[in-house]
Order: C-alpha cells, then sequence, then structure tokens
C-alpha cells in the first residue's frame, strides 16, 4: 500500500450517510451503508491486516472521530507505562532546570459517536515497525514499558502527523551535583492527547532529581497542558498513579 500522493484525512469529526473512506499513512479505512440500519466498517494496514465489522445503528447516518490516542495498543495492550529513550543525553548542572520538548508515538483511535457517548470502534498505529516493547530495572521485579526512542522537537507543531505528538518535559535538578538525563519512564495513562488538523500534543510530565534518604532519585509527575486544541476522548480508564521514582544511573 503506497501513500504516494495521499491526502490524509484530518482529525475529527466525520458524518457518514452513505461512504466515507479513511486514508492515513500505510491504512485504509472505508464505512459504508449496507442496510438500512447498518453500516460496514473496512480496514487495511500495511502489514496486510484486515479488519472487518459490521454496525448496527438505530438512525439513518452515524458519526465517528478521528481521534490520537495513548501508544499502548500495538503490538498488545501489556503495560500502561512507556520509556522514551533520548536521542541525546540532557546535561544539567547543580541546582538548576530546563525545558525541552519531545517526539512522543502516538496511536490513532476510530470512536462511534451515538447519544453524545464516544465508543472505541477502531485502533491502529501508522508506524508498525517502531512498536516494541523494553524492561526498565531487573528481569525479575523490572517495569514492562512500550519503548521508544525519540528525538527533541522544537514545539508543538514539530511532529510526523499521525505517528507521532509533541511532549514538553520539565526537568529540574535539586541535587548538588550535575547529572545527566538519557531517558524517561512514566504511566502515560494519566496523560491525555490533544489535536488540531494532523498534530497531536499529549500532557507533559515534570521530572525532579532529588535526594531521598541516601539515595538520589528522580520523581516523575504528569504536568498538564494548557492549550485550546481538541481533547481527545478516553480510550482507556485512567489510573489513580500519578508519579513514579527512576533510579539516578
Amino acid at each position: 500500500m503506497s501513500d504516494a500522493g495521499n491526502s490524509f484525512t484530518k482529525y475529527g469529526l466525520h458524518d457518514v450517510n452513505d461512504l466515507l473512506e479513511i486514508s492515513l499513512p500505510n491504512t485504509e479505512i472505508k464505512i459504508e451503508r449496507i442496510g438500512e440500519n447498518a453500516f460496514s466498517y473496512f480496514r487495511k494496514d500495511s502489514e496486510g491486516k484486515i479488519v472487518e465489522k459490521m454496525v448496527p445503528v438505530k438512525s439513518n447516518q452515524i458519526q465517528i472521530e478521528v481521534a490520537p490516542i495513548r501508544p499502548l495498543n500495538h503490538p498488545a495492550r501489556r503495560t500502561g507505562y512507556v520509556f522514551l529513550k533520548f536521542d541525546k543525553e540532557i546535561y544539567l548542572s547543580e541546582n538548576s532546570a530546563a525545558s525541552i520538548f519531545v517526539h512522543c508515538p502516538i496511536e490513532i483511535g476510530i470512536f462511534l459517536i451515538h447519544d453524545s457517548h464516544h465508543d472505541s470502534l477502531d485502533w491502529i498505529t501508522c508506524n508498525p515497525l517502531n512498536s516494541r516493547f523494553g524492561l526498565y530495572g531487573s528481569p525479575d521485579t523490572g517495569t514492562l514499558c512500550k519503548y521508544a526512542e525519540v528525538s527533541l522537537a522544537t514545539d508543538y507543531s514539530d511532529s510526523i502527523p499521525f505517528v507521532e505528538g509533541v511532549m514538553k518535559i520539565v526537568i529540574e535538578n535539586t541535587l548538588s551535583s550535575g547529572q545527566t538525563v538519557s531517558k524517561v519512564i512514566f504511566p502515560i495513562t494519566d496523560n491525555s492527547l490533544y489535536y488540531e488538523d494532523s498534530k497531536a500534543i499529549i500532557d507533559g510530565i515534570k521530572v525532579t532529581m532529588k535526594k531521598r534518604a541516601v539515595v538520589s532519585i528522580a520523581d516523575v509527575k504528569t504536568a498538564p497542558v494548557s492549550t485550546d486544541w481538541t481533547k481527545s476522548p478516553t480510550w482507556e480508564d485512567t489510573t489513580i498513579t500519578t508519579s513514579m521514582e527512576m533510579g539516578l544511573e
């Protein structure tokens, strides 16, 4: 399936009366009326996988929302944690702070809207070859994460549409010595996503390097973003875990 010359569908709401064709990188979707109160859903991706569903409805039209979602479903739903490995290390001297933007992988949700409810009809990754797991910590007690090697972004608009979003990370070093940060691990289930046209942004995080007893740790907490972009529907349940601790190497 070639994407050459394709005009991709933007995020947002789409009314379906008889036929809706959604074009995304490496993915084609067709939603079509097959009866007075039924629609068919067809999706084919770059791996040749085909998904077909029948959607019974009470009215003669349906409404679909295409929106970015957290990158937790492909190749399987196994964890709520994300492991971002920076392509460049970040060095902070003692008692200093910095703000950076990073690219973060996303997936795309297809939502069926009825009576103001959003039902999850399907989910898609437009970058399946780079969707993998990683382990943070020891093999027996470590944390399983969705793993991605990410690069720094210039601002919220600097991203590949439908493949990644942009996240702001604030890093504060309260220790009495300089520290190098090369990765961050956090529960992304508390981070909301937002979209505009074909771009996506994600709630940020704040990383505070500090001393606890005799151990130096990095405390990671969610930092909601202030934006007028449209908030994506919630795909999974959020957690009550709003922070985690990383060891410093």
